[in-house]
């Protein structure tokens, strides 16, 4: 058996993955600050970024949920690992050889975890439909792709395969590179008969679906041959990989223009999501056999920074009956946006793929160019099942799609919107503006849908007064498991607090200001707020050897201050200084400890005045006088500290 990883090396590991590219592969971030970073948390849904990194100490924290950590906990959380996996995925990653302890040389195959041996079965099955398509067998299914306007190139861009017509030319493959027919039938890739297992791709096209960081975690399939009596399309059914509620088709290739443009398209299948990308449209992605969900939601939330600050959803559906039931389903889950949403549909009822084959790259670019409000798609949509030649068929009309409007997030948009009711339905605008109105104290009384998880109601979680609810800005509370008796929440109104928090938050960002006579003069100033002193007696305990690595020096601040404190640790660790440049930040610094050692001076020479007051200086003079040489040494050196700052 395997013996643990060197503990060295998974320093090494930590200290050496920039945990800023780790995150970006899941979360869009922006600069917070001179090192600091902000984008919207992976581990709950949030309107407004409280996501901060903070690459120079190797650590995250979120201070809307109270979630922290380094890298390795950040991949443990996010692709569901060990400690172990995530130190090997990373390890890979930087192409570090890690050593293990007890004379071991990691993991065998049998415990490997799970889903890094499905992994490596999805890459060696993408590596090899891509081989077939090239060969002589996969004539019809390049005939396809030719017919619909696609070159090798794309082929290739999108990693496009065949799936040949036997029954084990996948399986034969795989059981050659070594996984074993247990591991395959958790794969998904794979049916199981009489006879054993036997491929459930045959005969097909063949596309990889990949997840947000690049990895292949199922197919989707198309059918070529009328001999196949499979449906039109077959994907991979639920697996430990992979989760049709949550993938997006396209998400590895769009998400960096996704962030870039604060755009995404909503697409209906593979070849709409290629002829996109071909012209142009690079913030294209498609759902997998499943409906444009909550889950989906989450994902395009946090790539578009959906804060309020901007941003478009753009769905495209053909314009039959089915599309108009897509897009009517795409409207119910409109308020768990922060971005605007819109609706393309090509009057003809022309896919995509079907607009770049017949008009050309640039019909697909003004297709998406005129997009129309999801809402007004939706109210017209609602008018269109009454007969608004009766006033029974308006009077019905107008209550269906007075909720419509009531939607609308934007009120100036609203009244607007309104009118173009009153327009449409021939009636007075008095009258639908009450309707509206009626309609959205109704929608302000009844139970907010999205209640708790930051949608429809206009406040991000944990505003207010819940468990996750934050004081006064820049002072995050914490996280209700780090409260204990013997640490109360310190109060941010708190000027001594306050004074004591920005210089823990020196201290751990930048230990180097630490060093020489200003070590000193730290370790003897006195903390009078609990849960401040207990981190500030750690940094004591800790000493100055790890003051040169701020990663390093953060990572045993954690394992020194008591457990409940270490999530005030991490989020001290990521707060952004005020500062926009390395000087500034330099004198930011030497301005906040200058602020806190004259408070210590304060301190004391308050307690030598009570002494010198409660002194006889006729019975006393030496002390007397001692005390007034103190006093005039501790003037001199206030003095002297603001002087330098």
């Amino acid at each position: 058996m395997a013996g643990l990883i060197k503990r060295e090396d998974i320093d090494e590991v930590r200290q050496r993955t920039d945990l800023k590219e780790v995150v970006d592969g899941y979360v869009t971030l922006k600069g917070a600050g001179l090192g600091s970073f902000k984008g919207l948390c992976p581990f709950h849904d949030e309107r407004s970024p409280s996501f901060t990194v903070r690459p120079q100490v190797g650590r995250y924290h979120c201070f809307g949920c109270g979630e922290d950590g380094d890298v390795i906990s950040f991949v443990q959380k996010l692709d569901h690992t060990s400690f172990h996996e995530a130190v090997e995925k990373l390890a890979a990653r930087i192409g570090f050889e890690l050593r293990y302890e007890d004379g071991g040389s990691g993991p065998n195959r049998d415990e490997i975890g799970r889903r890094q041996r499905l992994l490596d079965a999805h890459k060696v099955a993408d590596e090899f439909f891509r081989a077939q398509l090239l060969t002589p067998g996969a004539t019809e299914g390049r005939n396809f792709l030719g017919g619909r306007g696609f070159d090798r190139a794309a082929a290739e861009q999108f990693g496009v395969g065949y799936a040949p017509q036997g029954w084990d030319s996948l399986l034969k493959h795989l059981r050659g590179r070594g996984f074993t027919d247990p591991e395959l039938k958790l794969t998904g890739m794979f049916s199981e008969g009489g006879r054993g297992i036997y491929d459930r791709f045959r005969g097909r096209l063949v596309w990889p679906i990949r997840d947000i960081a690049g990895d292949t975690i199922g197919f989707g399939a198309r059918k070529l041959y009328e001999d196949d009596q499979g449906p039109k399309y077959l994907n991979t059914p639920e697996t430990a990989l992979y989760k049709k509620s949550q993938v997006l088709y396209g998400i590895d290739l769009a998400k960096k223009n996704i962030a870039k443009e604060r755009q995404l398209v909503v697409v209906e299948g593979y070849t709409d999501v290629m002829a996109c990308h071909l012209a142009g449209i690079t913030t294209a992605v498609a759902t997998c056999g499943t409906a444009f969900g909550t889950e989906h939601i989450k994902v395009a939330r946090r790539l578009l920074s959906d804060d309020g600050s901007g941003g478009e959803v753009i769905f495209t559906f053909d314009g039959d009956a089915a599309g108009q039931k897509a897009a009517l389903r795409a409207f119910e889950e409109d308020q768990r946006f922060v971005a605007q949403t819109y609706v393309a549909v090509e009057p003809n009822g022309l896919d995509p793929c079907e607009l770049r084959q017949s008009k050309g790259d640039a019909a697909v670019r003004d297709l998406i160019g005129t997009r129309r409000p999801l809402f007004e798609f939706a109210i017209r949509a609602s008018l269109k099942r009454h007969n608004l030649d009766t006033v029974e068929g308006r009077i019905a009309a107008l209550r269906e799609s007075a909720p419509v409007v009531a939607q609308i997030r934007d009120a100036g948009i609203r009244p607007a919107y309104a009118r173009e009711l009153a327009g449409w339905l021939g009636m007075p605008v008095e009258e639908v503006s009450r309707a509206v109105g009626t309609a959205a104290k109704r929608a302000a009384q009844a139970p907010s849908v999205g209640s708790g998880q930051g949608h429809g109601s206009g406040s991000a979680p944990g505003a207010g007064g819940g468990p996750a609810a934050r004081f006064a800005p820049g002072v995050a509370a914490l996280p209700p498991s780090a409260v204990l008796p013997s640490f109360n929440r310190p109060d941010p109104r708190d000027p001594v607090a306050a004074m004591e928090r920005q210089a823990l938050v020196v201290a751990l960002q930048e230990p180097a200001t630490l060093e020489g006579e200003t070590w000193q003069r730290f370790s003897e100033a006195r903390f009078s707020t609990p849960a401040y002193a207990a981190v500030h007696e750690a940094i004591r305990a800790t000493g100055l050897a790890f003051t040169g690595d701020p990663l390093r020096w953060v990572e045993a601040l954690l394992q020194e201050v008591p457990e409940p404190l270490r999530p005030l640790v991490s989020e001290l660790s990521v707060v952004p200084l005020p500062a926009s440049t390395a000087d500034g930040v330099l004198r930011y610094c030497k301005d906040i400890l200058a602020r806190l050692f004259e408070l210590q001076i304060t301190r004391v020479k308050a307690d030598k005045m009570g002494q010198l007051q409660r002194l006889d200086a006729a019975s006393d003079p030496e002390e007397f006088q001692r005390l007034n040489r103190e006093l005039m040494q501790l003037e001199m050196q206030r003095r002297s500290l603001r002087s330098e700052a």
